[in-house]
């Protein structure tokens, strides 16, 4: 099993850059980093999990410029967003962006996507939320067209473009790999029409077994190979032994662990402590 650390790239908190360096000196596959553009000061949608709002919502780099400084300071580190915000982007601009990123760091990008949770936060963005994963599916797909042809057009209901070119193209082929977070009752059908992987959202690592079932079954009727779709869980909080175990025991092909955004005295002592915490499944 992969082990990958996650952290708010807040502009308070250790240096992207140095961060990437510190978690590749320690072994692991992969850096994920949330993004946010801005948080709406209104506040109306609440906080997941509830409470205030951690204010490294709105001090965080952007995402795509954050993911370049990691990925020019590392060598074999997997750089990922986690999640992009696809609906409160521009699909052409956004494209040219996961082009680039894959190309300069040598194919080492993973394209973790969502749907969001703040209302207000995307509808400045001109986004409806109740149309968000409509919007999200014809942007990706859009995208889709523009990183794998040489002229691409896309014509949908959100997306709308006649033939562009649009260099370059990602590295990884066709592109990079493309995982949608999620946990409602038609993720699955989202993942297996135009995603490569899952990444579970609010869910017991406990239940993860019938869930990948669930998943290869969806993959199956869809004509999909589910061992072409990958899992990665993102564990919040604490994380214990048991958690990690389950996940290794559900077939779950990456577990990564949150680092609260800190200095690197702050920092530092976590990935330590998650070293430990992986060294039986590495």
């Amino acid at each position: 099993m992969k082990f990958g650390i996650s952290m708010f790239p807040a502009d308070y908190a250790i240096h992207p850059a140095e961060l990437a360096r510190e978690v590749e000196g320690r072994g692991f596959e992969s850096l994920w980093m949330p993004e946010h553009t801005h948080i709406p000061a209104s506040r109306r949608t609440p906080a997941p999990g509830g409470g205030d709002l951690p204010k490294h919502y709105w001090h965080t780099y952007d995402l795509f410029v954050a993911l370049t400084a990691a990925a020019t300071a590392t060598t074999r580190l997997r750089i990922a967003s986690g999640i992009c915000l696809i609906i409160e982007r521009d699909p052409i601009i956004t494209a040219k962006e996961v082009a680039s990123l894959d190309s300069l760091s040598g194919g080492r990008f993973i394209f973790g996507i969502g749907g969001g949770w703040n209302a207000e936060e995307m509808a400045n963005h001109g986004t409806d939320f109740k149309k968000r994963w409509r919007v999200m599916r014809e942007r990706v797909l859009a995208m889709k067209e523009i990183g794998t042809k040489d002229e691409a057009e896309y014509h949908g209901e959100f997306v709308d473009f006649d033939k562009i070119w649009s260099f370059p193209k990602p590295l990884q082929k066709p592109h990079p790999p493309i995982l949608i977070g999620g946990s409602g009752p038609t993720t699955f059908d989202r993942v297996v029409e135009y995603c490569d992987g899952w990444i579970p959202a609010g869910i017991d690592p406990k239940t993860m077994p019938d869930r990948m079932k669930e998943l290869r079954r969806k993959a199956e009727d869809a004509g999909r190979n589910p061992e072409e779709i990958s899992v990665t869980f993102v564990i919040y909080g604490n994380p214990d032994q048991e958690a990690v175990d389950a996940l290794s025991n559900a077939g779950v092909e990456r577990v990564v662990l949150a680092v609260p955004p800190g200095d690197k005295n702050a920092a530092l002592p976590v990935l330590d402590k998650y070293v430990k915490l992986t060294r039986a499944h590495t």
